[in-house]
């Protein structure tokens, strides 16, 4: 099996779901993962598919007809047997991120991360109206892989010092 990852972007509107299933489905392809939201209107997301050799073109091909209602971008997904050896050599953490919302906060968390060698698998992020801390509460969950080779003490403690600089609290569960 061929393993594709498609992003699609369009105008939230019901069936968009069904539309790309339909497609997927239609052209032997399996939906295997995927994160899909609504935001502000719009519906993106992405999905991680694998279809038979012989049906990667003809996929592609179906998929341009969803034009006009999502635009779908694909991309060829990386080797299973790659993704199996990068987690075996490394380790898994969830980091949580709270705080009064200000520019920049994502920027900076991930400008530690990267400085670590930290690959990022999953992060949501959140903003609500919270008259009690006198503004918006920004929010971040994320779930992400450490190289076994980096100090999980000294990233720990650099996420900390830029906690205090920034003013949000950050845990990080390891």
């Amino acid at each position: 099996m061929t393993t594709l990852v498609l992003t699609v972007v369009g105008d939230d509107r019901a069936g968009l779901v069904a539309a790309v299933a339909d497609v997927v489905g239609n052209h032997g392809g399996n939906w295997e993962n995927s994160q899909l939201a609504e935001l502000s209107g719009a519906f993106a997301g992405i999905i991680e598919i694998s279809v038979p050799p012989e049906h990667t073109d003809e996929l592609r091909e179906a998929l341009a007809v969803l034009e006009g209602l999502l635009k779908v971008t694909v991309h060829s997904g990386a080797a299973a047997a790659e993704r199996e050896r990068e987690s075996a050599a490394a380790r898994s953490f969830t980091l949580e991120v709270v705080g009064n919302g200000h520019p920049g906060i994502v920027r900076d968390i991930s400008a530690v991360l990267r400085s670590h060698g930290v690959s990022i698998d999953r992060m949501t992020t959140t903003t609500c109206e919270a008259a009690m801390y006198g503004g918006r509460l920004f929010e971040a969950t994320v779930a992400a892989r450490v190289p076994a080779s980096v100090d999980l003490d000294a990233l720990t403690a650099e996420l900390e010092l830029l906690a205090a600089e920034i003013q949000v609290d950050v845990t990080l569960d390891a």
